[in-house]
């Protein structure tokens, strides 16, 4: 995490430095080579590089890293464990790569694929946890009309003859020192009070492996179901295991944060822009970046201007995770006019137009602008993004034995190959500047009990100029 700029130059009246800002982005950063055999077939543990760890068997056809443009295989560039929260799939992600010269800038030679596979164990726990969130609902919805009922009646008249001798008396507390009334029935804030200071894992949000004692047994279950189908999926005897592969390095995540900007002066009169990349969370706990605004200019890419600053916080990204957030384009190009459209201008009045003043035109990312699942038809949503500095993390396989040394001849060959500009046929390496992916919003699958359920997702890719 980048430190924060403590150098306050405002007087002592001026407002304290605020605290570092940490948005909704989770970061892959590489954390060193896997170098254990029984990691690199667990699926559960995402990496950049290396062979495939598949969910279950029969493992997919090979065709699936196949690029459509040189009919070669692809590398694998990294691999996700990202199940989500209220599915009951188990849930990975794999993005393959082909780093041919000649297939760069082409539609195709970047491909996710998305694997699920049914975790019976853990469905059942998700559905006791949903059974209790909605009996609690029912009780705070309970208590609320109650309360609702109790504040509807009349309230009677103490001076009145006949009035109830159980009315409270408004000259003094007797009856709560001499515990002569009962405790008025919990409010709907209460009941809501309560409902919230309930353990994480009664309302869905924590993780698979998060739950009661009571229930310990059902996640050595589900471990062990897990650890059965990782043994299956082993790629002895596979055509995966001869594909070509980059070196195995761990993905780890760290939170995204953003440092306070530097204070500074501003002259009376002067604006501040609203749209600083520094700005606050907002009060639903989610970051104000979700729909991010753009101006239109033909002076600056702004888009990349703000893309440089975000990844100079943290250099060492290799991947961008939030699903359902908003991507982060890379440069002005046809990707960025589709997912960010130009808005429609304001109308031209009648008279005195000289005299309008008409501000900026600010762009929004707009999910509809993304083709929608084939299999469901439902909406796709942005989950992830590479970043260039994978590129610089993986390295490009050798053409000759793995391990082995360059000859003199072979090496005066390489210079030889570099001096003459070798054709883009020949050269290898890749050259977008972002990849990214949207995934069925549904998550939906072929509902399948044994095995596991394959779905191609949506790249879009904006390419290094």
């Amino acid at each position: 995490m980048p430190p924060a700029d403590v150098d306050d130059t405002w007087s002592d009246s001026d407002d304290e430095l605020e605290a570092d800002v940490e948005t909704s982005v989770d970061l892959g950063v590489p954390d060193g080579l896997v170098d254990d055999p029984a990691v690199l077939l667990d699926p559960t543990v995402s990496r950049i590089g290396g062979h495939p760890s598949f969910l279950a068997t029969p493992h997919p056809p090979t065709s699936h890293a196949t690029c459509p443009n040189c009919s070669q295989p692809m590398e694998l560039l990294v691999q996700i464990w990202c199940p989500l929260n209220e599915s009951p799939n188990d849930r990975v992600l794999f993005v393959w790569g082909c780093a041919n010269g000649a297939c760069q800038r082409k539609e195709g030679s970047i491909r996710a694929w998305r694997e699920l596979r049914f975790n019976k164990k853990y469905a059942e726990k998700l559905e006791r946890k949903l059974a209790r969130r909605k009996q609690k609902e029912l009780e705070a919805a309970k208590a609320a009309v109650a309360e609702a009922a109790k504040r509807s009646l009349p309230k009677s008249n103490p001076f009145a003859l006949g009035a109830a001798p159980s009315a409270p008396n408004p000259f003094g507390l007797g009856s709560q020192i001499f515990g002569g009334s009962d405790a008025a029935p919990p409010s709907a804030e209460s009941a809501q009070a309560a409902a919230q200071t309930e353990p994480a894992a009664q309302d869905g949000s924590s993780d698979r492996s998060g739950e009661s004692e009571s229930e310990s047994d059902t996640d050595d279950d589900t471990d062990d179901a897990l650890a059965a189908g990782m043994q299956s999926a082993s790629l002895d005897d596979s055509p995966w295991k001869a594909a070509p592969a980059y070196p195995p390095l761990y993905l780890s995540t760290v939170a995204e944060y953003l440092p306070p900007p530097p204070k500074v002066k501003v002259p009376a009169g002067a604006t501040v822009d609203p749209d600083d990349d520094r700005a606050p969370k907002g009060k639903d706990g989610g970051s104000q970046w979700d729909f991010e605004g753009y101006e239109n200019s033909i002076d600056v890419d702004q888009a990349f201007e703000r893309f440089s600053r975000r990844v100079s916080y943290e250099g060492e990204q290799c991947l961008r995770y939030e699903h359902g957030g908003t991507p982060l384009p890379y440069a002005s190009d046809k990707i960025f006019d589709q997912l960010f459209p130009v808005p429609p201008a304001p109308p031209t009045p009648v008279t005195k137009g000289e005299f309008m003043v008409t501000p900026p035109r600010k762009r929004t990312f707009a999910p509809e602008s993304v083709p929608p699942c084939p299999h469901c038809q439902s909406r796709r949503v942005f989950e992830c993004q590479l970043m260039p500095n994978l590129i610089n993390v993986l390295k490009a396989p050798a053409e000759t034995q793995e391990g082995k040394k360059l000859t003199d001849e072979e090496r005066r060959a390489e210079v030889l190959r570099a001096v003459r500009k070798e054709s883009a046929s020949r050269r290898r390496g890749m050259e977008w500047g972002t990849c990214m992916i949207f995934s069925c919003e549904k998550d939906c699958s072929a509902e399948k009990e044994e095995g596991s359920s394959w779905r191609e997702e949506c790249v879009l890719v904006q390419w290094d100029e």
